[in-house]
């Protein structure tokens, strides 16, 4: 995949996550794909488009603990994540 394609991509996905119609995903899913997807490789992308992909009930029990990561949804990307702290904007 040429460069532009990957920058297109990228766009793609900070749209998606910012704008997944849960408030608190779209705010944590949209500041983490600000600071993070730019530079982000290709397996990489691709987990954060499955994340993308599962509803967001699912990813934001596993973000507030209330629910265990399934094995098959962990990885590097997830990991970031469940690490990331949100920070409000004013």
């Amino acid at each position: 995949m040429d460069r532009n394609d990957m920058d297109a991509r990228r766009r793609k996905l900070i749209f998606r996550a910012s704008r997944r119609g849960f408030k608190e995903m779209d705010l944590i899913m949209g500041q983490f794909a600000d600071q993070h997807v730019s530079e982000m490789v290709e397996g990489e992308l691709e987990e954060f488009e499955r994340l993308l992909a599962t509803p967001d009930w699912e990813v934001y029990a596993w973000l507030v603990g209330t629910k265990p990561v399934p094995p098959n949804y962990a990885g590097p990307v997830l990991d970031r994540l469940l690490s990331f702290e949100y920070e409000p904007r004013t």
